[in-house]
């Protein structure tokens, strides 16, 4: 299932501060940041995590991210 979130990852550094709390997840499949969008739109692939726990992850790396689920 794919998780998308608008955050305040902005930048090449911030990424580089998230990825290790992302990849230490192994219920992550894939995710990616896409800087470019003004909303700096975080999409995570996993079967098995909510949004909320998602949510966790981003947050306990001193990021905000907000569900743009339907």
């Amino acid at each position: 299932m794919k998780h998308q979130f608008k955050t305040n990852i902005n930048c090449g550094g911030c990424i580089a501060s998230i990825t290790p709390h992302l990849n230490a997840n192994t219920d992550i499949k894939s995710w990616e940041v896409d800087t470019t969008n003004p909303r700096k739109v975080l999409t995570v692939e996993s079967d098995t995590l909510s949004d909320e726990m998602i949510r966790d992850i981003v947050n306990k790396a001193g990021y905000k991210a907000e569900s743009l689920q339907q």
